[in-house]
């Protein structure tokens, strides 16, 4: 295996700073016991004032459902850590869990759905739009493409493969239309757009504000429909987070360009402007540029950081449905703040020039972590030749950089 091989690399076991409780995302007492209210409220109680515990393990925290665990896990540094034995069995809970409840999520452009499991765990469903062969149309503008399950699902890999760890866990799976979506749905909006095609397959749109109609449709084959399965983050009334724009921002206009565009000299001001100006952060923007080349997404307008951790603690690399859109042309744009900034972190620099080496050549390695998900082969062929062509642009472009 060139992925467990990866993973015993020198280079992916460097310390993480030693977890204070101030450094931890949630503080909980080892000693409480929490349990399922059996009101039938989605809250989680102390047993102290619960009416029926949960079978109970060596220790209180036996007795958490893993999504729970993976909430208790995130800290300062890490969503979750690289050696993390909770991941196997998320994502198995993800891909496997009976669903009981489903309802369309508020805002955004096209429909997704928020999945709940009877352990009141919860993922977030982006059904599939287009097959893993069709490419975007050259014609198409970043803003106006669809958004794909098998990105959802690559990008979680390829962002723990790169040692980011940034991206919340992600399983590919097929869902029934009919028993896990229609028939349980309380959304009453949703529950208007179900219908049956004329081939026969079950369909529906639901409600949003573009590619919500009869035109974009999702049908099952007749209700089989796949799609990805996100772990949600903790609820932001529990864990405010902060959303960022970022200095890099397209412009969203079909004729205009963005200052970044225009400016070559545009990292010299960004440096100047805070949270840029000290710590990491631009570093960690930079990380997420080269991310986002490698899979191909312009559409990273936004990101955002725990509140809790202020200014020092990584970014979340959400929505990545935009990505592995096109293989058979790369954006060198998406590099600007490399190539600007002429900036990037020792790890992140010596992680991608193991990944270029026949070893650990990353085109290999995700492969091969792909074809553990339900949805296999979740990328085309073509797609995973261009990372190992796309890895070599960034290298070329640090080699630029070292070179002025």
């Amino acid at each position: 295996s060139k992925l467990a091989a990866l993973f015993e690399h020198p280079l992916y076991n460097t310390p993480v700073p030693e977890v204070t409780e101030k450094d931890k995302l949630f503080v909980v007492n080892p000693m409480e016991k929490f349990s399922l209210h059996s009101s039938g409220s989605d809250e989680w109680v102390s047993s102290s004032k619960a009416e029926a515990l949960l079978p109970t393990g060596k220790t209180a925290y036996d007795t958490y459902p893993t999504w729970l665990k993976f909430h208790i896990g995130i800290n300062r540094y890490e969503l979750y850590p690289r050696r993390d034995p909770l991941l196997p069995t998320l994502l198995r809970d993800l891909a496997t869990q009976r669903i009981v409840s489903s309802v369309q999520k508020s805002g955004g452009t096209q429909l997704k759905l928020i999945m709940t499991f009877p352990n009141y765990g919860q993922a977030l469903f982006k059904p599939m739009k287009q097959t893993r062969d069709q490419e975007t149309p050259i014609d198409f503008f970043y803003f106006s493409d669809f958004e794909r399950h098998n990105a959802e699902i690559a990008a979680f890999h390829l962002d723990r493969i790169l040692d980011f760890r940034r991206i919340p866990p992600v399983s590919g799976r097929l869902v029934n239309i009919t028993k896990e979506i229609r028939d349980i749905t309380t959304d009453k909006k949703l529950a208007k757009t179900f219908f049956i095609s004329p081939a026969g397959n079950i369909c529906f749109y639901g409600e949003c504000s573009y590619y919500c109609s009869t035109e974009h449709a999702l049908c099952g084959k007749p209700d089989q429909l796949e799609g990805s399965m996100a772990a949600l983050l903790p609820d932001k009334t529990l864990a405010k987070r902060r959303s960022w724009r970022s200095p890099w921002r397209r412009s969203y206009h079909k004729s205009k360009k963005a200052e970044w565009e225009l400016n070559p000299n545009y990292c010299a001001q960004v440096r100047e402007t805070p949270p840029y100006d000290r710590g990491h952060r631009l570093l960690d923007l930079i990380d997420m540029a080269i991310l986002d080349f490698l899979m191909g997404n312009m559409d990273r307008h936004h990101y955002e950081t725990f509140e809790k951790f202020g200014n020092d603690t990584f970014l979340l690399h959400l929505d990545n449905g935009r990505g592995f859109g096109t293989h058979s042309r790369d954006e060198p744009s998406i590099l600007a703040p490399l190539q600007q900034c002429c900036s990037i972190k020792k790890s992140t620099y010596l992680r991608l020039q193991l990944l270029a080496t026949q070893p650990y050549r990353l085109s290999d390695v995700l492969r091969e972590a792909l074809a553990a998900d339900p949805l296999a082969p979740v990328l085309a062929e073509p797609h995973l030749q261009a990372l190992d062509r796309r890895l070599g642009k960034v290298l070329l472009a640090v080699g630029h950089c070292l070179a002025r």
